[in-house]
């Protein structure tokens, strides 16, 4: 890996940087396809600005495939970021007492070719948080791709982000342009710790 993949890959911040499209475990239980996971690690989403959702139980797997898809995206020389969303909450919390503030933090995340959220809404959020979100989406929509990881249904999401206006426009600027990828219920997790022990 050259310097400036390096780089790019250190300053992502992924939660697993060993984490490798190229290195996922297909096993038959998960039910991930081969030729979409290649897909997404050729980089077309990018060029084509298209969002990615990675959604299953927990323990799927759906943090180690986000963190890949940053990784892939960085060796593609893109800039990206990964940010756990309850981490995002508070940098847009201590953002608001701040000069510049939530606008400075929108256009920050603004730049990246793909913003990476994990732990998408686990929390429901507060109204400056979801204000913040839909002008995060806005000004992304059509512009970069954003891959989210979730264990919510999308038919909840609506809910979780408030049931309003602002939870239609959220939406309305992520779900029509995205990839689906059903991590499944298999528990990697638990595969991986017995691996472990039968080694």
């Amino acid at each position: 890996m050259d310097a400036r993949i390096q780089r790019l890959v250190k300053r992502a911040g992924l939660r697993y940087p060993q984490a490798d499209l190229r290195t996922i475990d297909l096993m038959e239980e998960r039910g991930l396809d081969r030729s979409v996971i290649a897909g997404l690690d050729a980089g077309n989403y990018l060029g084509q600005r298209l969002n990615v959702v990675f959604q299953g139980a927990t323990g799927s797997g759906k943090s180690h495939l986000l963190c890949a898809l940053a990784k892939s995206a960085c060796r593609g020389r893109y800039r990206a970021i990964y940010v756990r969303m309850p981490d995002l909450a508070e940098q847009v919390t201590a953002a608001a007492g701040k000069p510049g503030g939530v606008p400075k933090l929108v256009r920050k995340y603004s730049t990246y070719n793909l913003l990476a959220i994990d732990e998408w809404l686990v929390d429901k959020p507060d109204e400056p948080f979801k204000r913040f979100l839909l002008e995060l989406m806005e000004l992304r929509y059509d512009t970069a791709s954003t891959a989210f990881a979730t264990q919510l249904a999308t038919k909840e999401w609506h809910r979780q982000l408030g049931g309003d206006t602002i939870a239609d426009a959220i939406l309305d600027r992520i779900v029509h342009n995205t990839i689906w990828i059903n991590t499944g219920e298999y528990n990697m997790r638990q595969r991986h710790g017995q691996t472990m022990l039968d080694n």
